[in-house]
């Protein structure tokens, strides 16, 4: 292992620092007529996650905004060990990245808690001016990505060059999959898991954030 490489971790917020997946229990929980196929078709990948998540949000008035707002707010759990992680990228000197499928009216106001820098979180956009819920996608994929990804975490990684940075990602969904392939070092629970085991990628399995602390320490004594 390089460690003249700048560590740097990209890390996931569905499902990764929150317990739950907020963008289905916002939708679940508003039950809005027709989302369960849009979901189905979008999970069997045979739309982008980008037409997707922007269909099921359509299916909302934009004047339930306060409600849906409080209701993502109020739904969350942080993972166990979350800010301690946080501390421990600092002391280590280990630049800490959220790049998140999820919507900026409950990913900002969720990680206020946390000292995160605002231009270190990557996430979806909102627009409730107009009829309907509009999502926005203020980080597309660039030319070495089709998948049409809405947030493409990949082009985001790409951005810190391979040369420069020790790349950590740190995720729980197929979402985070095109991330792992590009990644020195892959954290996984659920879905990603399985992925990286289905074709052969070294990862680190884990369920808390102390998990990870705990690999990481081991991996630098491992070095020294």
């Amino acid at each position: 292992m390089n460690t003249t490489k700048k560590r740097i971790v990209f890390c996931d917020f569905d499902g990764t620092i929150t317990v739950n997946d907020n963008i289905i229990a916002i939708i679940k929980h508003f039950n809005p007529a027709g989302w369960e196929n849009i979901a189905e078709r979008t999970i069997a990948q045979e739309i982008s996650i980008m037409d997707g998540v922007g269909q099921m949000f359509r299916l909302l008035p934009a004047s339930m905004q306060k409600e849906v707002i409080d209701f993502s707010i109020s739904n969350v759990r942080i993972r166990e060990g979350f800010a301690e992680f946080l501390n421990y990228c600092k002391e280590q000197q280990i630049d800490f990245y959220v790049t998140s499928g999820g919507i900026d009216f409950f990913v900002y106001p969720i990680l206020e808690a946390f000292d995160i820098p605002k231009d270190h979180i990557y996430c979806n956009g909102s627009d409730f001016s107009g009829e309907q819920i509009e999502i926005l996608w203020p980080n597309p994929c660039d030319a070495h990505c089709t998948n049409n990804c809405g947030m493409c975490k990949t082009t985001i990684m790409r951005r810190f060059p391979e040369e420069q940075y020790e790349r950590i990602i740190i995720g729980d969904s197929v979402t985070d999959f095109e991330g792992a392939k590009l990644a020195d070092i892959v954290y996984s629970r659920s879905h990603l898991t399985v992925k990286c085991k289905e074709l052969g990628l070294p990862h680190h399995e884990y369920e808390t954030f102390h998990d990870i602390i705990n690999t990481m320490n081991a991996e630098r004594k491992s070095t020294k």
